[in-house]
């Protein structure tokens, strides 16, 4: 596992690398310097178990907010750095947990090391960011186009830049739209350095296509070990991000904990509103910190087999349903009745 073996590094209250829990990430989509707007996001994103959480400062105005917006959250604040290099200093100034930044983009080496200098200071780590989007002309010619081994050789060009000022206190992601790409890169990065890894999908869509390539690329990158953070990027709401990315750490088996919700896909027997149910049982079970499977079945047919490997499940019928615990029927209640009588049985679970 490339994980285990990774850099560890400090994010405020949070560690990454060195076979740390892989954090999950968001970035907010407010104007930073609207502290209040910012603050609700945060919040929304934290009760939704965001770790670490990334904003914009695009102005002077935005680093000068994360003084306020740092008093009012409980997760380390990421200040996210394009092209201005005094941006980057003020948001450490103002108490960033962390600054994103692509070396290439900021200026000269004088500018780099008045960053590294100020964060050297502090003690405040340095995400060094590449994107395919942006890769050097050089690199595009030399690999004959973007390519993951452009990506790869990018950051790490971009690594030496920082660790030529004798700092080594670094965060590496490489992203990209092509989700193949994507993971190639991370799989020649991950043998090249020990620096911990932000993994994501960059620019991957909306909710139904960004949580597709967000899925399948992720899925590939941390099966092979390697991930100590990873963001899925949604074109959305930023909650929405955080939701996906449990059920993926979940799903690879990298996460415990939540409520996983299985529902059958529905066929001609179905006599209920079974995509409404299940829709309204999986935002139902975020409110529950609970550990266990709970099945959705669309008919007492074959409900009660179909949900015995669950914990507990319920399955409709015509005017009536069934509350059904480790595939057994436990009663019958009314259609009408069947959430509620779920949300009574979660209340009261014992483990």
């Amino acid at each position: 596992m490339y994980r285990d073996h990774t850099k560890v590094v400090q994010i405020g209250d949070k560690k990454i690398g060195g076979g740390n829990p892989i954090l999950i990430q968001s970035m907010t989509n407010t104007k930073t310097e609207d502290v209040k707007a910012t603050v609700a996001q945060i919040h929304a994103l934290e009760a939704a178990g965001c770790e670490i959480v990334r904003c914009t400062v695009p102005n002077i105005e935005a680093a000068e907010a994360l003084r306020e917006i740092k008093k009012k959250i409980h997760i380390p604040l990421v200040a996210d750095i394009h092209f201005d290099y005094k941006m980057a200093v003020a948001a450490m100034e103002n108490g960033a947990d962390k600054i994103r930044i692509n070396p290439g983009n900021i200026g000269g080496p004088e500018k780099i090391k008045a960053v590294v200098d100020t964060a050297k200071e502090r003690n405040i780590p340095i995400r060094v960011g590449v994107n395919s989007g942006s890769l050097e002309k050089e690199l595009v010619e030399k690999y004959h186009g973007v390519t993951a081994e452009g990506l790869v050789g990018s950051a790490l060009d971009k690594v030496k830049m920082i660790e030529d000022f004798d700092y080594d206190n670094m965060v590496i992601s490489i992203k990209s739209s092509d989700v193949l790409m994507c993971v190639k890169a991370h799989e020649l990065l991950a043998e090249k350095t020990a620096y911990p890894l932000h993994v994501g999908i960059t620019e991957a869509g909306t909710l139904y296509s960004g949580n597709i390539k967000s899925a399948v690329g992720l899925g590939i990158i941390l099966y092979q070990g390697i991930g100590d953070t990873i963001r899925v990027s949604l074109t959305g709401d930023p909650v929405e991000e955080i939701k996906s990315a449990k059920r993926i750490l979940k799903t690879l088996g990298l996460r415990r904990g939540g409520i996983e919700v299985v529902s059958c896909p529905t066929c001609g027997r179905t006599q209920i509103d079974l995509i409404g149910l299940a829709n309204q049982v999986e935002t139902m079970v975020q409110e529950f910190p609970l550990d266990i499977k709970v099945a959705v079945m669309g008919c007492v047919v074959n409900g009660p087999g179909e949900a015995k490997e669950a914990d507990i499940g319920i399955a409709g019928g015509k005017g009536v349903g069934l509350l059904i615990k480790k595939g057994e029927v436990i009663r019958k209640v009314p259609e009408a009745e069947l959430l509620g009588v779920l949300r009574q049985e979660l209340e009261n679970w014992e483990n």
